[in-house]
């Protein structure tokens, strides 16, 4: 067994060498342990255990509303672009999770029967969510684009067949009608935050936070331990079926007291969140939505996106409420530090309060990262904690977090506390898999699908891959290796790591493109398809663009020459056949959600694009006129 502890204090000027002041944000001071097992495995683990904590969410939220109980909780605009903000403070929440608690215990929901939500994060949808946890039903928000994107609510019919919900949830009930007709059960509840069903079946939100609480609802959370579903995630169903991740009260709770543990002042002082990410999606509906009441915080709801349209509404209400922890995917950061540099205001407002940026979903490209850092620098004087870390639905999702400066993007950290990670030799790379007592127990109604996803020991398969920040050394932490299973060889016999080497072309592209397939096995050379950025490929032409659709855009001369010398210098950085890119077509027709092209997220499936367009993987190592090629 190797110790390592981790050097240097975790402070304003921390970073080993830094010359740049860090803002003071108490966070932990890991001692990561490491041991080599003879069958090449290495167990890798961090000391000490998680303080005590409760193992019922809903608990933490209301100590919080006995201390601080006009504390806002929650916060929405009457309407994307509205004024103002509608509140519900510590208390008020309270109120509404004890008679919709009711409203649920009299409806047919049950823990055989969950709370199903259609709909996008609103205060309807925490309310029910919370009201749901509270009484020990589970509930399962689901993607809004399997409502609304969908042509065939095959997804969200595969879904509905498998959690055969008592009570399902929609804001809107023109907008998500087709929806609700596709997949409501004939003895199921819906209930709508507004508007009609063309079958006239449903009954308001508003009625329900009406309903007048009685002894039961107390009684059922008395009922509600670690082992109590609390909600059921469905993953994107890239490689077919959403798959049901049970979340436990138990996982989550313990996977706070981790976050507690890693993001120490958030302990020191209530965080202030403006969020957009989407509650059916791990990383805001469990991680950013649990944290704040743990900690007795406040939850701005952002209905922009990160999208350079999305992000006029989240930058009006960053210059309204100035975040204390921040999350965003990398894509959001890129528009953010665009929009940084055009509106000083916005920039102050923002850094005003930060100690710590997040990003996850995605590899985050190096001139984002340095132009956030050099932003945040001059608007205060010193940088702010920008950090990342690698975890899954299955997780928690926290898992493995870093907190110390680094020199550049892409490193996730160490396994957080009560952790326990494996790294398995396969394919050339190290496999990571994961124990904690944040793991879900497996999936629901799924025993096969549960089987599969743990290995002999009960560790859980993460199917990422990851190596070393530095050689052997544990301590300063890992970085994302690729997916295991999109990894190929080439004909040579050479494996290729996609998923690193997908972030770096991308990254290099300079934001002309969102995002790529690599394709090559079994040939000789590797080739691309490129999801091209239409906003950004019209900014690089600038005046030569103007008044030209789309199409035109793409197949304009002055692109192209900027995708060929962009693939030249490229190529000129590989260290071998590897990692040599050396030829580029773009993606011709959208990426479906329906065929699986595609989750709702936005990140592109590898294996189901060159699965479903073999014309144009045929076409990029053809002669056709659309290929870039060295």
């Amino acid at each position: 067994m190797v110790e390592n502890r981790a050097v240097g204090p975790q402070e304003a000027g921390a970073g080993e060498g830094e010359a740049i002041p860090l803002r003071p944000s108490r966070v932990w001071a890991p001692v990561i342990r490491t041991e080599e097992r003879a069958d090449g495995s290495l167990i890798v683990t961090q000391d000490g255990a998680l303080p005590a904590y409760p193992d019922r969410l809903t608990d933490k939220l209301f100590e919080w509303a006995e201390r601080v109980p006009e504390r806002t909780l929650f916060a929405q605009r009457p309407k994307p672009g509205g004024e103002g903000w509608i509140k519900i403070s510590y208390r008020e929440m309270v109120d509404r999770i004890r008679s919709v608690g009711q409203a649920l215990l009299d409806s047919p929901a049950s823990a055989e029967r969950p709370v199903m939500i259609l709909s996008g994060n609103s205060l309807d949808h925490a309310t029910l969510a919370l009201a749901a946890m509270h009484v020990g039903i589970p509930y399962a928000p689901i993607s809004p684009a399997y409502s609304l994107l969908s042509q065939d609510f095959g997804k969200l019919k595969a879904i509905a067949a498998d959690l055969t919900p008592g009570l399902v949830f929609a804001a809107d009930g023109k907008l998500f009608g087709k929806a609700i007709a596709a997949i409501l059960p004939h003895d199921a509840l819906l209930v709508l935050g507004h508007g009609d069903d063309a079958a006239g079946r449903g009954v308001s939100f508003a009625s329900l936070a009406k309903t007048v609480a009685s002894d039961r609802v107390e009684a059922a959370h008395d009922a509600v331990d670690g082992r109590t579903i609390a909600k059921i995630l469905f993953t994107s169903g890239s490689t077919g079926s959403p798959k049901g991740v049970i979340q436990t009260n138990g996982m989550l709770a313990a996977n706070q007291a981790m976050v507690a543990d890693c993001y120490a002042f958030l302990q020191d002082e209530p965080p202030v969140l403006v969020d957009w990410a989407p509650w059916n999606h791990t990383a805001a509906g469990n991680k950013v939505f649990n944290l704040t009441f743990w900690h007795g915080g406040s939850y701005y709801i952002d209905e922009g996106k990160p999208t350079p349209a999305g992000m006029d509404e989240t930058c009006r209400n960053l210059k309204e409420i100035s975040p204390t922890w921040y999350f965003n995917v990398p894509k959001g950061y890129e528009e953010l530090s665009r929009r940084f540099g055009e509106d000083a205001e916005l920039r102050r407002s923002f850094f005003r309060d930060l100690k710590m940026m997040m990003y996850a979903g995605a590899g985050m490209a190096q001139h984002t990262w340095n132009t956030l850092e050099a932003q945040a620098l001059e608007t205060l004087g010193h940088r702010v904690r920008l950090v990342s870390g690698l975890g899954s639905t299955e997780t928690g999702p926290f898992a493995i977090a870093g907190t110390d400066p680094q020199p550049e993007a892409g490193n996730v950290g160490v396994p957080a506390k009560a952790v326990t990670l494996k790294l398995v030799p396969t394919g050339g790379r190290l496999e990571a898999r994961l124990k904690s007592p944040s793991i879900t127990p497996g999936y629901w109604r799924k025993p096969d699908l549960t089987a599969e996803a743990f290995d002999e020991e009960g560790f859980y398969k993460l199917g990422d891959a990851l190596r070393f920040a530095e050689p052997g050394k544990a301590e300063k932490g890992f970085l994302f290796d690729g997916r295991v299973a999109e990894n190929f060889k080439l004909g040579t016999g050479t494996w290729v790591a996609v998923g690193p080497l997908r972030a770096a072309l991308v990254d290099h592209f300079g934001a002309v493109i969102r995002d790529a397939v690599i394709a090559g096995e079994g040939r000789e050379e590797i080739g691309a398809l490129g999801l091209a950025d239409i906003a950004e490929c019209r900014r690089l032409l600038g005046k030569a663009g103007e008044g030209l659709d789309d199409a035109a855009i793409l197949a304009h001369p002055e692109l192209r020459r900027q995708f060929s010398d962009r693939l030249v210098s490229f190529a000129a950085s590989a260290t071998g056949s590897a990692t040599r890119v050396t030829r580029f077509i773009l993606i011709d027709k959208p990426p479906s959600i329906d065929r699986g092209e595609v989750t709702d997220k936005g990140s592109l499936n590898q294996r189901a694009m060159l699965a479903n367009r073999p014309e144009l993987v045929a076409a990029l190592y053809g002669a056709d006129e659309r290929v870039v090629a060295l």
